[in-house]
């Protein structure tokens, strides 16, 4: 799977291996930025003050995607060149405002500034959710066939001829997924490195300087994902996949919504967006119960970097484990899975107790994460028709980020001890776990019954 990964990175004469590059430079400037608001908001002032920016700063993380979902969700969809234009647009656009907020970091300034950084997060979030089936699909066109009916990259810039009907089973998108979710694990990992030795020698003001250089070279290798141009069968067709017949009752478009145009979800996706949206809140959870309790119990300064390696590490295993997984299970088993396994270690922490087993904690959480977002992205790109994939992916990480808020306000407006903690994420992941397995089976039946 490593293998695999990096040597999509590097071959850079494949669409999917270009847009790899981008998501690993994105990645990287996440983390440069991360690091530098931590280093502002949290660890350099006391826990109470930080209690308050800190709040401000997790509702301001849900405000993106009021913008992202009804403005830009409908135009990734529509316009032809629009997905690559995004993509260079947040590169670009989060470059400048690292220069700006470079200057603002002790100023009120920071927050509509992180807010702007934050928005053009999502942009790309959204938009490289969309592009991942459609790259995926042309490498795979271009490893079949060099001839007619084969998407080639043009060059830079070039616009290509996406094959009709072209399309990845769901074997390969949680294998395209699972490989940039490793990607993403590394240059994060690799990242943090020197953002964190900029940060303690001259300051986070020059660690977001350092982001811009990471910026300007995600745009550049923004301006080199290819871009495509639907026939007309496929657009009529809206890229029509041999799903099963009680598929096709569930058809894109639909009303409009407060999140713009809506798009009918299959139940397979209703079920994953509920076990998915649940491992994102507990993650959420977890990451702030550590960080305000370990500060309350006066915990030396390196247990925070033993428990941030420990869930970093997670992520790589998860990501890792999909494509293995993959072959036994599918991936609604996989999220079920993942979820149980949360369960399970949460009951052992509360009963064991100790730093080491709350790192313990923070590594399956890692896993269960990382390996069951690849499953739900792979459903949503094989369940929701390409045409209204940008609009599917906004509401979705609408409510993920939605979750993922109120899971990380809980542990900082409440004074949590870490037992009791564990108590709650058990208690969740069990009950969602249950529910999940319940909704499946209904499914099930009800596709019996209908023949």
């Amino acid at each position: 799977m490593g293998r695999e990964a990096i040597g999509a990175l590097l071959d850079q004469r494949t669409p999917f291996g270009r847009l790899a590059l981008v998501h690993v430079l994105m990645t990287a400037g996440d983390t440069l930025l991360t690091v530098s608001l931590a280093g502002s908001l949290f660890f350099s002032i006391s826990p109470e003050a930080a209690k308050d920016k800190v709040i401000l700063y997790l509702v301001l993380t849900m405000a993106p995607f009021a913008v992202v979902a009804p403005m830009l969700g409908p135009v990734i969809d529509r316009s032809r060149g629009a997905r690559r234009a995004m993509v260079v647009l947040s590169a670009t656009a989060r470059g400048v405002m690292c220069l700006f907020m470079a200057g603002a970091l002790k100023s009120l300034l920071l927050f509509p500034e992180a807010f702007t950084m934050l928005v053009l997060s999502k942009v790309y979030l959204v938009t490289k959710g969309s592009l991942v089936p459609q790259f995926a699909s042309m490498s795979v066109s271009e490893s079949q066939a060099s001839g007619a009916g084969a998407a080639h990259v043009a060059g830079t810039g070039g616009v290509d001829q996406a094959p009709d009907g072209a399309s990845v089973d769901l074997d390969a998108l949680a294998g395209a997924n699972a490989r940039l979710g490793l990607l993403a694990s590394l240059a994060g990992f690799a990242a943090s490195i020197p953002a964190v030795a900029v940060l303690k020698l001259l300051g986070g003001p020059w660690v977001l300087r350092l982001d811009v250089l990471v910026f300007a070279a995600a745009t550049m290798a923004g301006l080199r994902l290819p871009t495509y141009r639907k026939s007309r069968r496929h657009r009529r067709i809206g890229a029509a996949r041999p799903e099963a017949d009680a598929d096709a009752a569930w058809e894109t478009g639909g009303p409009l919504s407060v999140l713009g145009p809506s798009v009918t979800t299959h139940p397979e996706v209703t079920l994953a967006l509920s076990a998915m949206s649940v491992l994102k809140g507990l993650v959420g959870f977890l990451t702030f119960l550590l960080a305000f309790s370990l500060r309350r119990m006066h915990t030396a300064t390196w247990w925070y970097g033993f428990v941030l390696g420990a869930s970093m590490a997670g992520a790589i295993a998860g990501v890792l484990i999909v494509p293995r997984a993959r072959r036994a299970l599918t991936e609604t088993q996989m999220l079920a899975l993942a979820i149980w396994l949360v369960a399970v270690a949460a009951v052992v922490a509360a009963v064991v107790g100790g730093l080491l087993i709350q790192a313990a904690l923070a590594f399956v959480i890692g896993v269960a994460g990382a390996a069951g977002k690849p499953a739900f992205d792979a459903l949503v790109q094989r369940y929701v028709s390409p045409a209204a994939q940008g609009r599917a992916f906004a509401r979705f990480e609408t409510r993920l980020q939605l979750v993922w808020v109120i899971g990380a306000l809980l542990p900082v407006v409440t004074a949590l001890p870490l037992d009791a903690g564990d108590v709650v994420i058990g208690t969740v992941a069990g009950v969602s776990g249950l529910s999940y397995l319940t909704g499946r089976r209904a499914l099930r039946h009800h596709w019996a019954r209908s023949g």
